[in-house]
């Protein structure tokens, strides 16, 4: 009896000791809820640009045309682009990169977006942008191509506005609006959800334990990426693709940086086609048939900012699945861009 008792309290004291030891681990520090940024993980590939640490990496000769793939957004990551890398083989240099507070790159309080005032937009976005190409561009006669989704299409389409002697080549794949109201309607019918849908029960039910503060960027980008799974609306089904799935893992969703640009974009209503007129260089304009919040006619209006375009429909994808679906990149997407860029 006394050996058993010696044994229990052996039991008893190595666990207590155990648990002692063991550090307490808490959902808003990096690297528990979340990926680490580049600010805390330095093995992570990054750049500077601008005063931000950026996540970017890029692929194929140095000296080749540049590609630079601009994500969606505002506050997505790079990744779902990543079968662009393919690109790399034909001799053109592919260049990837997480916005300022999106993805992996470091993290900004609301306040510090709010503070750039009425030209947000061109501090932040356009001159990050400007930054990113001036790091990777090796020569002055090497050219440009912008292929941007999404927001990062509308991204895409305010900076040639901007600098249209400094771009090549421009690839659009569904900007949701360049006008502002457009935004505003395109969002609206692209994010609407039903009471008691999946996403909608996802947030809600994980407010019950995690409320995130302002600049709580842990425990608001989880949230997002919750949200932001799945969106049956753009034509975005995730796994439900079968093999032909997307073969990467979205690293972090950038919640700060989302609602500080709609925030801006409310108070200073940009027009991301302000300049487009003067690029007469052929646009390559993408739209997909499973988006259902982007139909012909939607497409017909958006595009006809640009004054010299090429209309593709990509038949049979949706939203990011022109990009993240691996078939459908390689047998329709990937010779596109090279016919188009050839083309050019």
């Amino acid at each position: 009896m006394k050996n058993l008792f010696r044994i229990y309290l052996t039991v008893i004291t190595l666990s207590v000791f155990s648990f002692s030891c063991n550090k307490e681990r808490y959902i808003n520090e990096p690297g528990n809820l979340v990926p680490k940024t580049v600010i805390e993980d330095n093995t992570l590939l990054s750049i500077t640009v601008n005063g931000a640490k950026l996540h970017s990496e890029a692929f194929g000769p140095e000296n080749g045309t540049l590609i630079i793939c601009i994500h969606g957004g505002p506050g997505g990551d790079y990744r779902y682009m990543l079968n662009c890398k393919t690109l790399a083989t034909k001799g053109y240099r592919v260049v990837f990169y997480d916005q300022r507070g999106a993805g992996l790159s470091q993290r900004f309080p609301k306040s510090w977006y709010k503070s750039q005032g009425s030209d947000a937009i061109n501090k932040i976005f356009y001159d990050e942008l400007r930054g990113v190409i001036a790091h990777y561009k090796t020569s002055a006669s090497q050219k440009v191509i912008l292929l941007g989704q999404s927001w990062g299409a509308m991204l895409a389409t305010g900076y040639t506005g901007k600098y249209p002697n400094e771009v090549n080549g421009l690839i659009v794949a569904e900007p949701g609006g360049l006008k502002w109201d457009d935004v505003v309607d395109y969002i609206s019918e692209s994010r609407s959800f039903k009471l008691w849908s999946e996403a909608l029960n996802d947030a809600t039910y994980i407010d019950q334990f995690m409320t995130g503060k302002e600049d709580q960027h842990e425990i608001l980008d989880y949230k997002a990426g919750l949200m932001g799974s799945t969106n049956a609306i753009v034509g975005d089904l995730g796994s439900d693709l079968g093999n032909n799935a997307p073969s990467y893992v979205a690293s972090r969703s950038g919640a700060v940086v989302n609602a500080a640009s709609y925030e801006l974009g409310q108070d200073v209503k940009p027009d991301f086609s302000a300049g487009i007129n003067n690029f007469s260089t052929k646009t390559l304009f993408i739209y997909s048939s499973n988006n259902k919040a982007y139909p012909g006619s939607w497409a017909e209006k958006i595009s006809s900012a640009y004054l010299n375009k090429e209309i593709f429909k990509a038949q049979g994808v949706g939203h990011s699945g022109m990009f993240d679906q691996v078939n459908f990149w390689t047998t329709t997407m990937e010779p596109k861009i090279i016919s188009y860029i050839q083309s050019l």
